[in-house]
């Protein structure tokens, strides 16, 4: 089918994924054993054991701010995770805006998004003061990249040196974008938000809703954050709890070098595209499209899996040049 000719179908692409509770773990969530325990068989090429005989999946955490260290596990999907630590913590889950992993800081490199390394430490940022701001549009792009949690909070992953948005001082990286002009929009997906900034009127003011992350007084930093581009690897354990849109999450290897490279570069798409980033929604774009002979079977491939993405035919085909690149390696 050809790519412009190819329906936009609705999917339930982005459901909640079930995450395996039963794989061997040792202290701070590691492997007992020196192997990747697949997610059907085992060494010996046997069925895993039934889910009533292996060990759960325990991660450390603490809030950002500070905190005591709580043990969590046996969560199936982001909305448990939450729970969860709000569980350990004696809070209420809706205070929760994201979770970084081996860092308190407010760093957008190191989110918690499609993958956990199974050593790595979760650490929950939580709401703080409450701000409301009125921004003139005064250019077509504000310069934000909108990302968001996985629970219904969307916030701002990144902010253009010299854009619209830079040149407000209160609005900062990890900003939660509670309404646009007094609608709520929370339970909104970031790419939906997105979409609603991008259509603002030029040249008329508009109002933000917003809540930062509370923050301990030694943790106060410059507003931006962490640059684009950054290198930082999440996971710093032999394997990864791979998180995907579809069907149930696994634990897997490290990624290989060509799915890290491609990764990257689609999440850079996204943002260049739509305005947001999502390393899971490229993980999952690198995944359908891997495998795929052509562009056309990529893109009807892309249909069925994140069909609810409506996405233009160009940034289908950037997308497929550019896991073909990484696959060549050709960056």
């Amino acid at each position: 089918m050809p790519l412009g000719l190819r329906s936009k179908k609705k999917s339930k692409s982005r459901e909640s994924s079930h995450l395996m509770e039963n794989e061997e773990l040792g202290e701070r969530g590691g492997f007992a054993g020196s192997s990747v325990v697949k997610a059907s068989t085992n060494g010996a090429g046997l069925p895993p054991p039934p889910a009533n005989l292996r060990p759960k999946l325990v991660f450390h955490t603490q809030l950002a701010h500070g905190s005591p260290t709580g043990r969590i596990e046996g969560f199936t999907n982001v909305k448990e995770l939450y729970s969860k630590i709000a569980e350990a913590f004696h809070i209420s889950a809706e205070e929760i805006l994201f979770c970084t992993l081996n860092t308190h800081k407010i760093d957008m490199d190191k989110l918690l998004g499609g993958q956990i390394g199974l050593e790595d430490f979760i650490f929950a940022h939580i709401k703080g003061t409450k701000k409301e701001v009125e921004v003139l549009k005064s250019e077509d792009a504000l310069g934000l990249t909108i990302t968001d949690n996985g629970a219904g909070y969307a916030f701002i992953k990144r902010i253009k040196e010299g854009s619209v948005v830079d040149k407000v001082k209160v609005i900062c990286v990890g900003d939660h974008i509670e309404s646009i002009n007094g609608k709520n929009i929370v339970g909104t997906r970031h790419y939906e938000v997105a979409k609603m900034l991008k259509e603002l009127d030029k040249g008329v003011t508009f109002t933000l809703k917003l809540v930062e992350p509370f923050k301990a007084f030694e943790m106060l930093e410059p507003r931006k954050g962490t640059k684009s581009g950054g290198e930082a690897k999440i996971g710093t354990g032999r394997g990864t709890l791979r998180l995907r849109s579809k069907g149930p999450a696994t634990v897997e290897e490290v990624p290989t070098e060509f799915e890290e490279k491609a990764i990257k570069k689609v999440d850079d798409l996204l943002e260049s595209y739509m305005g947001i980033r999502d390393t899971e929604l490229a993980a999952t774009m690198v995944e359908v499209g891997k495998d795929k002979k052509n562009p056309d079977e990529f893109a009807m491939a892309l249909d069925e899996t994140l069909g609810d993405f409506a996405f233009p035919d160009e940034f289908v085909f950037d997308v497929w040049g550019a896991i073909g690149d990484a696959k060549d390696g050709r960056f």
